[in-house]
């Protein structure tokens, strides 16, 4: 378990929970994201600024972020490292 991760904006999730982190640039991308919206499983944590990255959840919720998904897997190892110093 690594626990919170920030997205950007101060929102953050359970880093146990992604499932995956794509661009939304492709075509399919898109539909996911426009499919999640109509069945209301979309969290928008972008504040009003250009989506970057695409965060699926275990649950199929979908997540999208204004941090690109280097960021997000810079972060993601950053909380991975500290964890693992720590035990």
């Amino acid at each position: 378990m690594i626990g919170l991760m920030n997205i950007g904006f101060g929102n953050l999730v359970h880093t146990d929970k992604i499932t995956v982190v794509i661009t939304p640039d492709s075509a399919p991308a898109k539909r996911l994201v426009q499919k999640a919206k109509q069945e209301e499983r979309v969290v928008d944590a972008t504040q009003g600024r250009k989506t970057r990255s695409i965060l699926v959840m275990e649950q199929g919720t979908v997540v999208l972020s204004a941090l690109g998904p280097d960021t997000l897997a810079g972060r993601f190892h950053e909380l991975a490292g500290g964890k693992e110093g720590e035990s």
